[in-house]
């Protein structure tokens, strides 16, 4: 008896530990989560090392020290998926700001509609700086203009970012086999017809499932919501054991359309520390109003909304409340606004 429960116990040792080593994690997630894939170690550390593109500053400048993850530090990750076509610089086509706090055990996700109206910031390139769409920022200064745009919006530290290549989207979709979406309303996109009601869809269907707005009623909100719905689905996908025998397909898509500057290591460190602040998941949606100013449409969020979502934002990651720029003038017509930075991006 003694012996079969030495037995039982080796094994499920051993079966522990090739499955911290095999357990791939990749957070994709225009809405939270991780997906897993299961793959062997080495193959895995050769698609983490392509997609790996680290940023000129190891610690946010609103962070004293970088977050450690055996101390349970709580991290927030900024998920863009880009619009990169031949000809074009790139904008970002969706934004979300995660906050995870181990502790806690929650995460709250952000949405931050493309069209915000902010100041977009770069220490590196200051003469970039202006004020225009928040999806701008990718433009004029990449992930890191991006970032640094997005932090001082809601002064928080941006600790990690992640960046999918939309173009490249339906490859991840097709890799795992689909997904199955119940469609509120039928549209075409893009010589894509989608009807409505419950369907299965592959990558390009998939990715103009996630890219409509002009025909949803909700606009950019609506069109959150259903790029939170795919990921979803792709996550629940990437758990299932039908997608182990199709890992080298995934591995190839997320590793030609995915960048971030999380290493392996960070990887596996927050997969097995941070897995429980996934049992409590809260979407966050901007509060704002359209507005026509200088011939553009923005969305305008105002100063007391920035702050209420700084606050929580702040107080999820364990910091103390500050307050934020006040942006007051941006949402007036002005001509001095945007026209007068127009020299600064030539």
């Amino acid at each position: 008896m003694d012996i079969n429960r030495t037995s039982r116990k080796k094994n499920k040792k051993k079966k522990s530990k090739w499955l911290r080593i095999s357990l791939f994690t990749i957070l994709i997630l225009l809405v939270g989560g991780g997906v897993y894939f299961y793959n062997v170690y080495s193959n895995m550390a050769k698609a983490v090392n392509k997609m790996n593109h680290p940023i000129s500053r190891e610690v946010s400048k609103k962070r004293d020290v970088k977050v450690q993850f055996h101390k349970k530090d709580p991290i927030s990750i900024l998920m863009v998926g880009v619009d990169e076509r031949e000809g074009d610089g790139g904008r970002t086509d969706s934004m979300l700001v995660l906050t995870v706090n181990p502790e806690k055990k929650t995460t709250k996700i952000l949405s931050i509609p493309r069209d915000t109206r902010t100041k977009l910031i770069s220490s590196t390139k200051p003469n970039k700086n202006r004020t225009d769409k928040i999806n701008h920022a990718y433009a004029y200064g990449g992930i890191e203009m991006s970032i640094e745009t997005v932090e001082h919006f809601l002064n928080i530290p941006i600790d990690y970012y992640v960046q999918v290549n939309m173009e490249g989207f339906k490859d991840i979709v097709d890799a795992v086999g689909g997904i199955d979406v119940d469609n509120q309303f039928a549209f075409e996109l893009d010589g894509v017809y989608l009807k409505k009601g419950p369907q299965h869809l592959n990558g390009e269907e998939a990715l103009q499932y996630a890219r409509m707005r002009k025909d949803d009623p909700r606009g950019d909100l609506g069109r959150q919501e259903r790029q939170r719905e795919v990921i979803s689905k792709i996550i629940n996908k990437g758990k299932s054991l039908s997608t182990l025998t199709n890992y080298d397909k995934i591995l190839g898509a997320l590793e030609n359309n995915i960048k971030t500057n999380l290493t392996l290591d960070d990887m596996i460190g927050i997969q097995s520390t941070y897995k429980p602040a996934a049992e409590t998941i809260d979407k966050i949606e901007i509060e704002g109003e359209g507005k026509m100013i200088n011939n553009g449409w923005y969305f305008l969020v105002s100063d007391e909304t920035r702050q209420q979502l700084s606050d929580q934002l702040r107080d999820q990651l364990g910091l103390q409340s500050e307050a934020v720029e006040k942006y007051y003038m941006l949402n007036q017509s002005s001509k001095n606004t945007d026209n007068d930075n127009e020299e600064n991006t030539k």
